[in-house]
C-alpha cells in the first residue's frame, strides 16, 4: 500500500493536553494524540514536540507516561530497553512504558505514516500489573486496520472540539484500542486452526453437559485427542484448564437454578451431580462468598424491591 497523507494542517494532527484533577479521577487521561507522514528520505521527527515529548533516534527517550503508536503504512526500527532493536512493518502497533528508554525511526527508504496517542492511569498501570502487557513484548502486528485508524480520527476529532466530558470519552476509547491490540494479537498468535476447532467442540460438548459427569479425559475421547495435548492448548487458548471450565460453567448453571426453579437445594446439588448438598454449598460459597441458600434470599429480595 501506497503512502498517503491523511494530514490537513500540522496543528490539527497533533494536540497536548491540559489535565485537570477531574480528568485524573476518571482513572485514565489522555495526553497526546496525533498523526504525521514521514515521506522517504525525510528527516525524523518532522514535528515539534514540548520538552517533556522532545524525541531524537539516535538518542532515545523516556517518557512518564504510556504511548500506543500504529504504524499503518511504510516501515522502520524500533528499539527499547527491554526489547532488542528490531524491523517494523505495515500494520505494527508499538506499546512504550514509562520510564522505559526507547526509539524508533522510519526506514529511509520507505519512510512511514504514523499515529499515536500517549496516556496515563490506574486502569491501564492495572493492565500491565495482571500481565496483559508487558515492556519485554512492546510490539503487536496486527496488519492495516481501517477500525484502529478509524480510533485514532475519533480522538482527533473529539479532542478538536473540547466538549465537556471530551477527556473522558476519548481515553475510553484509548481502552477500547488496547481491548482491540489485545484481542487481535491473542487469535493471530494462535493460529493452529485445528487446535481451535478442537476446543470449540469441547466447549460444545461441555455446555451441552453441564448437568452430566463428563470428565475432561472423556471429552479429549470424544474429539479425538490425547488428554496432555487437550489440556495444555485448552488453557493455552481459554486461559483457564478443562475442569476450571467446566466448574464455572456448573457455577453459572447453578446461579441460574436458584434463581429460575423452585428446586430446592438439595435438588439442585444433585441434578449438577454433586455428591451431597454439603459439597454443593461448599463450591458455590468458595465461588460466590456466601451460601446457596443465601444467595436465594438476597435475589428474591432484590425482585421484590423491583417488583413490589
Amino acid at each position: 500500500m501506497k503512502i498517503r497523507d491523511m494530514a490537513t494542517t500540522q496543528s490539527r494532527n497533533i494536540k497536548y493536553f491540559n489535565i485537570s484533577a477531574l480528568d485524573e479521577s476518571w482513572g485514565i487521561v489522555v495526553t497526546t494524540v496525533g498523526r504525521q507522514l514521514i515521506p522517504p528520505h525525510s528527516s525524523y521527527p518532522l514535528s515539534q514536540h514540548p520538552e517533556s515529548h522532545i524525541f531524537n533516534p539516535s538518542i532515545g527517550r523516556v517518557l512518564k507516561e504510556y504511548q500506543l503508536i500504529y504504524i499503518p503504512e511504510g516501515g522502520g526500527y524500533f528499539e527499547s530497553e527491554s526489547c532488542r532493536r528490531r524491523k517494523i512493518s505495515a500494520g505494527t502497533m508499538i506499546l512504550l512504558f514509562p520510564n522505559e528508554w526507547h526509539t524508533y525511526e522510519p526506514d529511509r527508504e520507505s519512510g512511514w505514516r504514523e499515529c499515536w496517542v500517549g496516556f496515563r492511569g490506574v486502569h491501564i498501570d492495572n493492565r500491565v500489573k495482571n500481565g496483559f502487557f508487558s515492556p519485554a513484548n512492546p510490539v503487536f502486528h496486527l496488519g492495516f486496520s481501517s477500525a484502529i485508524l478509524g480510533l485514532y480520527e475519533d480522538i482527533l476529532n473529539h479532542a478538536a472540539e473540547e466538549k465537556a466530558g471530551y477527556q473522558q470519552l476519548i481515553s475510553s476509547i484509548v481502552l477500547y484500542i488496547l481491548g482491540l491490540v489485545h484481542f487481535m494479537y491473542r487469535n493471530e498468535r494462535f493460529n493452529d486452526s485445528f487446535a481451535v476447532i478442537k476446543i470449540n467442540e469441547a466447549r460444545a460438548i461441555m455446555k451441552q453437559s453441564i448437568e452430566e459427569e463428563v470428565s475432561p479425559k472423556q471429552i479429549a475421547e470424544q474429539i479425538g485427542v490425547g488428554y496432555s495435548w487437550f489440556r495444555k492448548m485448552f488453557k493455552k487458548y481459554v486461559d483457564v484448564s478443562p475442569a476450571h471450565y467446566q466448574a464455572n460453567l456448573k457455577f453459572l448453571r447453578s446461579k441460574e437454578l436458584l434463581n429460575t426453579t423452585d428446586l430446592s437445594i438439595t435438588e439442585i446439588a444433585y441434578k449438577l451431580n454433586f455428591e451431597d448438598v454439603g459439597k454443593f454449598s461448599t463450591f458455590f460459597s468458595k465461588k460466590e462468598g456466601f451460601s446457596p441458600l443465601q444467595y436465594r434470599k438476597e435475589a428474591q429480595n432484590i425482585g421484590k424491591v423491583i417488583n413490589p
